[in-house]
């Protein structure tokens, strides 16, 4: 099931820097694997700058940097960004241009329940836009 809902995407490759600027400055949705398993869904309006500001950024400017974060906190320690970006790397990321990259991310969302994505959006129903 993942295969088909992931077609069109690229190959998996692990998320690293070079990853990311190997990554159009185009529309599009990108999904992070931790063995295999969609661990989160994202879009955005520049698939470059989003996966690099995932790595690189603050806890404020990406959900999935805070996701980890929390994730790899310890009692009484915040774990450090480092921390953060070399966890993301042992994920694998992958991405598609698309010209409706919200549409696409709710639609993977709602299909793979990822770990990391905070909002599951609400089917909608039938006749509704």
């Amino acid at each position: 099931m993942i295969d088909s809902l992931l077609s069109g995407f690229t190959a998996p490759q692990p998320y690293t820097m070079e990853a990311a600027a190997g990554a159009p400055r185009a529309p599009g949705v990108h999904v992070v694997l931790d063995g295999g398993v969609v661990v989160y869904v994202g879009y955005t309006g520049n698939l470059r700058g989003r996966l690099r500001q995932h790595l690189t950024g603050s806890r404020d400017s990406s959900v999935l940097h805070e996701q980890v974060g929390q994730l790899l906190d310890k009692p009484g320690h915040e774990a450090p960004a480092a921390d953060i970006a070399d966890w993301l790397g042992r994920c694998e990321v992958r991405w598609q241009e698309t010209d409706n990259p919200e549409g696409r991310k709710e639609a993977l969302v709602l299909a793979l329940k990822p770990r990391f994505n905070r909002q599951i959006p609400k089917p909608r129903k039938a006749g509704r836009d």
